[in-house]
């Protein structure tokens, strides 16, 4: 029987539906206290320099008060860094950032930024802290991850998820080609960015995959199906493509 993939929960845009308003609801803490209940494994939360969902006291209780590993999406800023290493997530994912995209549009590009990155990651890994980058299926930022001593990639699945009909195969074998050569230099290969319930399966059959990160498509079907029932299903469709009984 195939390995069970994790399924990390995104709980950023339920920040975003309360901030929208103001107040304190809805709560992403509460809805990130549901997800082991429905089958999810871990939370991922987005700090963004901006503060646009998520914000500092959201992190501090998700560390706090979640019994669930908290992977910390976050910039390449020595504010971000100086926050990691206070909160001390189980996992950093670092992503690039641009105070106009409305959500994260592509991956950080660690091929020419190796200089940079390799202090900045060997921070958190002193601290204890996995590291993971958030990546295009590309080899070139495969190799430069291994280099600067990641321990994960994230690949971004957002442009297979966009793509039409015709091209989503292409993109596919891209992720596919990625997550073995990701294996092959010694790194945990996970994947987020678009997927629903409709893309998801192709992604999770994919052998090396260990681990994906969705939110915003959870959190918006839980207005159909309720916030627990909509990770169930997706928790569903994962284990179906891994062969794994209900």
């Amino acid at each position: 029987m195939a390995r069970r993939l994790r399924l990390g929960v995104n709980v950023d845009h339920v920040a975003t539906v309360r901030n929208a308003r103001g107040g304190a609801h809805p709560c992403p803490v509460r809805a990130a206290a549901l997800v082991k209940k429905a089958g999810g494994d871990g939370i991922t939360a987005h700090l963004r320099e901006d503060r646009r969902h998520i914000r500092d006291q959201d992190v501090d209780r998700l560390k706090n008060e979640i019994a669930l590993p908290l992977n910390l999406e976050m910039g390449v800023t020595d504010e971000m860094l100086a926050i990691a290493l206070r909160v001390l997530p189980h996992a950093a994912c670092l992503v690039p950032e641009r105070r106009e995209e409305r959500t994260t549009e592509h991956g950080l590009a660690v091929a020419g930024q190796e200089e940079r990155l390799l202090p900045f990651v060997a921070r958190l890994k002193e601290a204890g802290i996995r590291v993971s980058l958030f990546v295009d299926a590309d080899p070139r930022q495969l190799i430069a991850a291994a280099k600067v001593g990641a321990d994960i990639v994230e690949l971004h699945t957002g442009t297979y998820c966009d793509a039409g009909e015709a091209e989503r195969p292409r993109e596919l074998e891209r992720i596919e080609a990625a997550a073995k050569l990701t294996v092959e230099l010694g790194l945990e290969c996970h994947a987020g960015h678009g997927l629903d319930y409709a893309t998801v399966v192709p992604v999770a059959a994919i052998p090396a995959m260990v681990e994906l990160n969705i939110g915003h498509f959870l959190v918006g079907e839980a207005i159909f199906r309720g916030f627990e029932g909509s990770l169930r299903e997706m928790r569903r469709l994962m284990d179906e493509a891994r062969g794994i009984p209900a």
